[in-house]
C-alpha cells in the first residue's frame, strides 16, 4: 500500500485529464484530419472523420451547457442543453440542403432527418437512459405534468406536420404543397413562442423535479458524501469560467461544427448514393450524429438519479427539433433560394405518432423503469429496420 498520497495524486492526475479533455482535444484533431482528407479528396475518409469530430465537440458542447444547465437551475437550464443541441441539428440539416442541386436526394434526407431526430431523442436518448437508471434504483420519479405537457405539444405539432403531407399525397401540385409548408412552419414558430413563455414563466413548476423525487436525491447525495465519494470533475476548467465565457466557448465550437458539417454533407452525400445508402437510414444516421451528445448527457444524468433532467432534455429536444428546427430551415432554405416541402411519407409521420403515443404511456404516471426503456429501444430498432429497406 502506498503510503504517500502525493504518490497517489501524480498518478490520477493524468487519468483525470484525459477524462475530462478527451473530447475537446480528440474533436480538434478529428477536425485537421477530416480537413486533410477532404482537401485531398478522399471523401470517404474524411466523412468519416467529419461525423466522429462533430460528434466529439458536441459532446463538449453539451458538457459545458450541462454547467450553465446547473447555474441557470430548470427550466431555463434544459432550455440552454436542448437549444445548443438543436443549433447543432440545424447545421447539419442545412448544409445537407444546400447540396440539393448535385444530389436531389438530400432533401428526402433532410425530411427524413428532421423527423428521425425526434424518434432518436423519446426512443433512443429517453429509452437508454430510463433503461440504465432503471437498473440503477428500479424505480425513478419525475414530474408528470412535464411529459403530459410535451406530449400534448408533440402530438399537435405533429398533426401540423401532417397538413402538407396530406396535400401531397392527394394529388395538389409543388406550389401548393409549399405554400403550405411556410404557412404550417409560421404556425410552429408561433406555436413554440407560445410554449417558450409557458415553460419559462407561466409555469415552470411544470417543468421542476417533483419535491418527493428532490429529497431522494438530496439523501442520496448525503450518504455518498459521508462515504467518501468525491467529484472527478472538480478541477474541470470550464466549471471555473464566468457563464458569458461559457456562453462564448459553445458559440465558438458551434462554429468550428458548423465547418465540419459543410464537409460532411459534401461528401456524405456522395457517400451515401455511391454506397446505395437509403434515404431514410441516412436521415437516421445524421439524427444520431446531431443527437449523440444529448445521448451522453440524458445518460450520466440518469445514472445521478436525475430522471427530471433526462425528460426535460428528451422531450424538450424533441420539442424543439419541430417547433423550432423546421421553421429556422424554411428561413434558412427561402434565403438560399432552397425550398424545403413538408410532404413527410407515411412511415415518417407514421413513426412519430407512435413514438410520442409510447412517450405517453411510458412517462405519464411520473415513473419510470428499465422495461419502459428498452419499450422505447425496441420501437426505435424496428423504425431503423423500415428505414434501412423503405
Amino acid at each position: 500500500m502506498d503510503s504517500n498520497p502525493n504518490h497517489s495524486q501524480v498518478h490520477e492526475e493524468p487519468n483525470s485529464f484525459i477524462e475530462n479533455y478527451w473530447d475537446i482535444f480528440g474533436g480538434i484533431l478529428l477536425a485537421i484530419v477530416a480537413y486533410y482528407f477532404h482537401q485531398i479528396g478522399n471523401g470517404t475518409t474524411s466523412t468519416i472523420f467529419a461525423a466522429l469530430a462533430i460528434i466529439s465537440l458536441s459532446i463538449t458542447v453539451s458538457e459545458v451547457a450541462d454547467i450553465l444547465a446547473e447555474r441557470l437551475d430548470e427550466p431555463y437550464g434544459s432550455f440552454v442543453l436542448t437549444f445548443t443541441a438543436v443549433a447543432v441539428e440545424i447545421i447539419l440539416l442545412f448544409n445537407i440542403m444546400l447540396q440539393v442541386s448535385s444530389s436531389p436526394e438530400a432533401m428526402q434526407t433532410v425530411q427524413g432527418g428532421i423527423i428521425s431526430a425526434v424518434i432518436v431523442d423519446m426512443n433512443v436518448l429517453l429509452g437508454l437512459a430510463v433503461f440504465i437508471g432503471g437498473l440503477a434504483f428500479s424505480e425513478q420519479q419525475h414530474n408528470e405534468d412535464t411529459s403530459s405537457s410535451y406530449t400534448t405539444i408533440l402530438y399537435v405539432a405533429s398533426l401540423a406536420l401532417l397538413v402538407p403531407s396530406i396535400l401531397g399525397h392527394s394529388g395538389h401540385d409543388a406550389a401548393t404543397i409549399e405554400k403550405a409548408s411556410y404557412i404550417i412552419g409560421f404556425l410552429l414558430f408561433l406555436f413554440y413562442i407560445t410554449i417558450l413563455i409557458f415553460q419559462t414563466k407561466t409555469h415552470t413548476h411544470f417543468f421542476k423535479a417533483t419535491a418527493k423525487s428532490r429529497i431522494f436525491r438530496y439523501k442520496r447525495k448525503l450518504m455518498e458524501h459521508e462515504h467518501g465519494h468525491e467529484d472527478l470533475h472538480e478541477n474541470y476548467i470550464f466549471d471555473k469560467l464566468p457563464t458569458l465565457i461559457n456562453f462564448l466557448v459553445i458559440f465558438a465550437l458551434i462554429f468550428v461544427i458548423g465547418i465540419l458539417a459543410e464537409i460532411f454533407a459534401h461528401d456524405g452525400m456522395h457517400l451515401f448514393k455511391e454506397l446505395g445508402v437509403s434515404t431514410g437510414l441516412a436521415g437516421l444516421s445524421i439524427a444520431i450524429i446531431s443527437v449523440a451528445p444529448e445521448i451522453f448527457t440524458a445518460v450520466k444524468a440518469a445514472k445521478n438519479d436525475q430522471i427530471q433532467r433526462v425528460v426535460n432534455i428528451a422531450m424538450g429536444a424533441s420539442t424543439v427539433s419541430i417547433l423550432l428546427t423546421v421553421p429556422a430551415l424554411l428561413i434558412l432554405g427561402y434565403i438560399a433560394d432552397v425550398r424545403l416541402p413538408l410532404n413527410f411519407n407515411p412511415l415518417e409521420i407514421g413513426a412519430l405518432i407512435f413514438t410520442i403515443i409510447l412517450a405517453w404511456k411510458t412517462t405519464d404516471d411520473g415513473e419510470t423503469n428499465y422495461f419502459e426503456g428498452i419499450s422505447h429501444l425496441m420501437l426505435f430498432l424496428c423504425y431503423a429496420v423500415i428505414a434501412a429497406l423503405y
